[in-house]
């Protein structure tokens, strides 16, 4: 029995059908390019836990303008290597699991065109009991160690959504997963259908309305999800910005200065409160490290290892070789809100 594809084994035709429910669209050799402009007419399995809000990093209204063909692919080391170590992860669960796996490329629904997913891999010898030995998948995921809490109790629920698309687009019963955490922590798992029916539905609504409401009528979604991620996403949108745009019946801008005010402020007063308690908790332990409750530590004032202080000034004027290969600008920008609206309109 052989654990990865065999050496010279002629790659499925595209139109063809490659699993129960699904055709393919894109050979998995297929230039990246290509199959950027490809997954961009229809809805992707890493789409769908962004449409339903279970990434805040990746907000549904960045899927929305990248399905309308804007570059917003910020894809960074996770993501690099993630690609990596894939053919390793896979591999390590073919061989665990003595069973065969395929590579497939990206596939779309046979009744709904906009229903797509690149599978990672596609088995074709399940090791499950004989009486699950169904047509099934693999998806491969590589994450920080950072986030190992989230894998002790299964698939998180943005991996989980992800899977059940993939099940829901090429009529699978199951799929399995593995995943390798902070490079040296392994798991593997297998999510079924039968224990996601009413997800699934709601999955596929979701999907279906966001396509058709949104990607299809041009119309963007709300802007929603966590807010920095949403400024990085207009940022690229909108590199270089110039003139003005009047917001005087624009109420939900209104609303937004309103309460970006009034947050501001709140920071500010919970910033200084919070730096006056620090002050009093320090100035109670004396000359000692450590402050006792019932003779329980409370809290102690330890030491850290704060990132060293670099003088840039004198780097780039005695060092200009040095500087400028290792300082890098990072442009950005900030709101500079009118004073006359600081205190609320």
């Amino acid at each position: 029995m052989t654990t990865t594809a065999q050496a010279g084994a002629q790659a499925p035709a595209a139109g063809r059908r490659v699993t129960p429910t699904g055709r393919l669209i894109l050979p998995a050799d297929a230039d990246r390019t290509d199959w950027l402009t490809a997954r961009r007419s229809g809805i992707g399995s890493s789409d769908v836990p962004a449409i339903l809000g279970l990434v805040e990093q990746c907000p549904p209204l960045r899927v929305y303008y990248d399905k309308l063909g804007h570059d917003v692919d910020d894809a960074g080391e996770s993501a690099y290597w993630g690609t990596v170590n894939e053919a390793n992860v896979a591999n390590r669960w073919a061989m665990q699991n003595r069973s065969v796996i395929r590579r497939v490329g990206l596939v779309a629904h046979q009744d709904h065109p906009h229903w797509m997913t690149t599978l990672d891999r596609r088995v074709t010898e399940c090791p499950l009991d004989s009486d699950e030995q169904a047509p099934c998948a693999l998806e491969i995921k590589t994450r920080s160690a950072f986030k190992a809490a989230q894998w002790h109790a299964g698939a998180p629920d943005d991996v989980t959504a992800q899977v059940l698309w993939q099940i829901i687009v090429n009529g699978y019963e199951h799929m399995h997963y593995a995943v390798l955490i902070g490079g040296n922590e392994y798991h593997q798992g297998t999510i079924r259908a039968d224990e996601y029916r009413d997800v699934m539905a709601d999955i596929t609504t979701a999907v279906d309305k966001f396509w058709h409401e949104h990607v299809q009528a041009q119309v963007p979604p709300e802007p929603t999800g966590d807010g920095e991620a949403l400024a990085k996403l207009f940022r690229r949108l909108h590199p270089t910005r110039s003139g003005a745009v009047d917001i005087d019946r624009h109420d939900d801008a209104l609303d937004a200065l309103l309460d970006y005010s009034r947050h501001q402020r709140e920071e500010a007063a919970a910033k200084k409160a919070k730096a006056a308690a620090k002050a009093r908790m320090i100035a109670a332990l004396g000359d000692a490290q450590s402050a006792l409750i019932g003779g329980e530590r409370a809290y102690s004032l330890e030491p850290t290892n704060a990132a060293p202080k670099v003088d840039l000034e004198q780097l780039a004027e005695r060092w200009p070789d040095a500087y400028a290969a290792c300082v890098t600008p990072n442009p950005t920008e900030r709101l500079d809100i009118d004073k006359r609206f600081k205190g609320g309109i």
